[in-house]
């Protein structure tokens, strides 16, 4: 999206003041002559179901500037410029749900946000795209702005036809008259000239090159109808049909089934036609040859007439028939011979062009073709009769109509030479004047549907010859007088067998019944009864995301089953990690569910992924949200938890109708998503039973499912109600993620993957079996509450990143200090979190550390290096309710060793790494070096010193 034609402001405002002649039309006291301009602030793609829709769209977060103060109403003429631009304006019935609810909406005064919108969705549909939905909201608290979303099939032609929409809505706005003297710049001229047909001319352009094949869209319409997922996994028409294992590609219809081998020899039609021979199939004999000499002696020896064709051709390119003579045949050799090194002289069969459809072994659609022509009047000549047949809406450029334009070109001309005719005779009226030899739609041409006709020896001939060449899918080139008739009483036969054809005849014949072709080409992918969706687990939440995650594919692992998991520390397929990071948004997810091997997806979902661009799916059957916690607040817009809470339950707004929605039902704004969560509600509580809050009680009392955590005589039981039964699960001594029930994050985290995993068929003893064996070892879950003892101390590393988390980590801390000497805290903190959270962070170190050393993680995002630190410090430093040393180490790498040679015999070292690789990697090699006498000591000299 370029900026820079309409990204500046001028001026500023606080309120409008003063009135002139012009106050009827503006409201403004006349002063000077500004040209104001609609600002760009922000440009979001949403690919999968977002915060403001389930429809994947295009957000334009636009400043109005002054424009706010200047509704529609106060532009009477607005309306009808925009409609002389783009007349079918007129047909958006917006929230009147008909058409001219646009146009009403606009006289009786909406906002240009608005307008923006609708404009961005015509200019999208002139192009070709069919798309209609969209949105604009005011953004609270930012006057004069606005977000303005609405859907799209092409990310790139959506986003240019955003900037089209306002490039014209600036051309057709007045100067706007500031109140304000001693302004001392004047912005540049509006776009008086801005060229609505060329943006209309670019982006048709840019739909054609970018849309799919008649042929690919009616498979995706058809997958769509039977909610089969799919994604483009390139810019032309490679498809992604379906989820994981159960995944099959296409490209146009050449599909995951289909044979490299068949291809081959469907492609070598010299080849193909001495194994139809061989079968016993009808097929011209046929012969390369390479020079045009050698054409002439092959066609002499054949007999005339014969067919030229490139011996590796398609869509009838350099094919000339029913030659009949030497100079006929030299000169389709070289049409050939621009098509391909090989040519093809072949016997001509007389009769009809027909294409036989067969998919799975079945004739599924039957079209006759014929070649382009024209139907004299009396008055006009081939060329006006051409031009008149190319102003027919149905054709268009390539494969993008149901039929193609009729190019005038050599062999057109040479054509029509045959018949002692050219572009200027004048056929006489009801004369039909064929263009072209060959009946292809890509040169023009045109089809009737035959399918109920075709005589059963034919389409048994068709099958056979799909079947011998080995296509799954495959175009059957038949020539007989007709179809209705057997091809052994009338001759005739199959000339070509085609991988990959076209299904626009079939389509959308010239002539005929539409055939669902698609619809059969899908069964053939996915027959009755079979799956194409993978079961995924999403799972969401301020703080435990990574660990519920872990444990939850550990426990389906153990299931047999391969899993993808995507979380924050890489994306790992089958146990094996792929991929090293944060790998907890949508492209990681994606990336999980394109794999072919994998039987399960668990996606951990955060915050940021979804605001980006939506989830990276288009539902999940399990969505699970832990918590909502102060994190992350004063991005993107997300001021306060409600609005925090709102992102994170687009994941359980996406479970499907007959999947689960796991909740906690100890954090208030978590358990208010069971109103619009999809799917069954499984409730998750730390709370003693006689806790529980009402909903909760009622709930499991009729019989809904829950897992609560209830004290036993040692550690804690985790039990699962379910259809009014209590089902022992474990008790957290067995659970050694828990430490004994000591971790209460993770006896919850635990309870959350009780829940997902129950709710997707796993038994009790499974789920057992993976909580007894799943530990927070480095190996199996980095960076989150990994032990380790170092020379007589113990080091926990932990991920606590924010004031909740490190509450969390503090409870457990406080219950381990009775049997540790001393607790040395290492704590930083992400830059881009508000001042106020980060100095709350430093502050509650101080309630469970004796020693703390402040750092900077690696990442400033947009501060200075030491601001944070520094912020940290100074909360701490404000609390005087407990005596704690205070250091400051702003390299992680120098503050984790800090803290490591601080510590001595009986210590707990607690350090919130940010780097986890390496900060493991650096405790580990500190513990397997030799005990140092008095690195203790030294530590504390060196505290001094700094």
């Amino acid at each position: 999206m370029e900026r820079s034609r309409y990204g500046h402001v001028y001026g500023s405002y606080n309120r409008l003041r003063g009135s002139t002649s012009m106050e009827q039309q503006t409201g403004v006291r006349q002063s000077r002559l500004v040209y104001q301009s609609i600002r760009v602030l922000e440009t979001a793609v949403y690919r999968g179901p977002h915060l403001y829709s389930r429809t994947p769209m295009i957000r334009l977060r636009l400043g109005l500037g002054l424009f706010e103060l200047l509704p529609t109403s106060r532009l009477p003429d607005l309306a009808a410029r925009l409609l002389g631009h783009l007349p079918g304006l007129a047909e958006h019935g917006c929230c009147y749900g008909q058409p001219g609810g646009f146009v009403s909406r606009m006289r009786e005064g909406t906002w240009l946000g608005h307008v923006a919108e609708h404009v961005a969705l015509e200019l999208q549909s002139v192009a070709g795209a069919k798309v209609s939905r969209g949105k604009t909201r005011s953004v609270p608290g930012l006057a004069g702005v606005y977000d303005a979303m609405y859907a799209y099939q092409d990310e790139e032609i959506g986003l240019l036809a955003g900037r089209f929409s306002l490039e014209l809505l600036q051309s057709l706005l007045p100067p706007w008259l500031t109140p304000f003297d001693g302004l001392d710049r004047i912005a540049p001229s509006p776009l008086e000239h801005f060229d609505v047909g060329s943006c209309l001319e670019h982006l048709r352009a840019l739909h054609v090159a970018r849309a799919l094949g008649p042929t690919t869209a009616s498979l995706i319409q058809e997958a769509e109808r039977r909610d089969i997922p799919w994604s483009r996994m390139d810019s032309s028409s490679l498809i992604q049909l379906g989820y994981g294992k159960y995944q099959k590609r296409v490209r146009a219809s050449c599909t995951s089934l289909t044979s490299e081998v068949a291809t081959e020899i469907a492609c070598d039609k010299q080849l193909t036609s001495k194994l139809l021979s061989e079968a016993g199939i009808p097929s011209p004999e046929g012969k390369i040859v390479g020079t045009g000499d050698d054409a002439i002696a092959v066609a002499i020896q054949m007999g005339f007439p014969v067919v030229v064709k490139p011996a590796d051709g398609n869509h009838g390119r350099g094919v000339n028939t029913n030659l009949d003579s030497v100079d006929e045949v030299r000169w389709a050799f070289e049409q050939a011979r621009l098509e391909g090194e090989e040519v093809l002289i072949e016997q001509h069969f007389n009769g009809n062009d027909y294409r036989i459809l067969v998919i799975g072994g079945e004739v599924v659609a039957v079209a006759e073709r014929l070649p382009a022509h024209v139907i004299g009047d009396g008055a006009s000549t081939i060329l006006q009769l051409i031009e008149r047949e190319n102003r027919d809406p149905r054709r268009g450029i390539g494969h993008e109509a149901p039929l193609t334009k009729i190019a005038v070109d050599d062999c057109l001309l040479h054509y029509l030479s045959k018949k002692n005719l050219d572009v200027s005779s004048v056929p006489a009226r009801g004369d039909i004047v064929f263009l072209r030899p060959a009946a292809n739609l890509s040169s023009g041409g045109t089809a009737v549907d035959r399918t109920e006709e075709i005589h059963p020896e034919n389409a048994l001939v068709a099958k056979r010859a799909a079947k011998i060449v080995g296509l799954d899918i495959a175009g059957i080139d038949f020539i007989a007088p007709d179809i209705s008739r057997s091809v052994h009483d009338t001759g005739g036969g199959v000339i070509e067998v085609n991988a990959g054809p076209g299904f626009r005849m079939h389509l959308q014949p010239s002539e005929g019944q539409s055939r669902n072709v698609a619809g059969a080409a899908i069964d053939l992918l996915f027959p009755e009864g079979s799956l194409n969706r993978i079961p995924i687990f999403a799972i969401t939440g301020t703080n435990g995301k990574t660990t519920t995650a872990k444990i939850l594919a550990h426990i389906l692992s153990g299931s047999g089953a391969k899993v993808g998991l995507a979380s924050s520390t890489g994306v790992y397929l089958d146990g094996t990690r792929v991929t090293v990071g944060d790998c907890s948004g949508p492209k990681s997810a994606r990336l999980v569910l394109r794999d072919p091997d994998i039987d399960l997806a668990v996606l951990e979902t955060a915050r940021g992924g979804i605001l980006r661009e939506g989830l990276g799916f288009d539902r999940c059957d399990f969505g699970c949200v832990l918590n909502i916690g102060a994190d992350h607040l004063g991005q993107r817009g997300i001021e306060t938890l409600e609005d925090l809470a709102a992102v994170k339950s687009v994941v359980v707004e996406a479970v499907s109708d007959d999947g689960w929605s796991i909740l906690n039902a100890d954090d208030p704004h978590t358990a208010a998503m069971a109103d619009v969560a999809g799917g069954q509600i499984c409730y998750m509580s730390l709370l003693a039973k006689s806790e529980w809050p009402s909903f909760l009680t009622e709930h499991v009392a009729n019989g809904g499912r829950a897992v609560s955590c209830h004290d036993a005589e040692e550690g804690c039981d985790i039990i699962l109600y379910d259809g009014g039964e209590a089902l022992f699960v474990a008790n957290t001594l067995d659970v050694p993620a828990t430490i004994g029930g000591l971790a209460a994050f993770n006896v919850q985290n635990a309870m959350a993957a009780v829940a997902l995993a129950y709710s997707s068929g796993v038994s009790l003893p499974l789920i057992r079996s993976g909580l007894s064996t799943f530990q927070t070892t480095f190996e199996q879950s980095p960076g989150r509450l990994n032990m380790l003892e170092v020379h007589g101390f113990k080091v926990i590393m932990d991920y606590a990143h924010n004031p909740d988390g490190l509450r969390a980590l503090g409870q457990l801390i406080d219950k381990l200090r009775p049997r540790h000497r001393r607790t040395i805290g290492l704590v930083g903190v992400a830059g881009d979190r508000r001042d106020e959270d980060i100095r709350e962070m430093g502050a509650l170190a101080t309630s469970f550390f004796d020693k703390i050393v402040f750092k900077e993680d690696a990442d400033l995002r947009g501060r200075e290096f030491g601001e944070t630190a520094s912020l940290l410090h100074a909360g701490a430093h404000s609390m005087k309710s407990r005596t704690v040393e205070l250091s400051v180490v702003l390299r992680e790498e120098e503050a984790v060793d800090y803290c490591l040679r601080a510590a001595l015999p009986g210590d707990l070292v607690v350090l919130a790494a940010d780097d986890v690789e390496s900060v493991w990697r650096k405790v580990c090699d500190f513990a397997a070096a030799p005990v140092q006498p008095g690195a203790g000591a030294a530590a504390r000299r060196l505290e001094r010193a700094g």
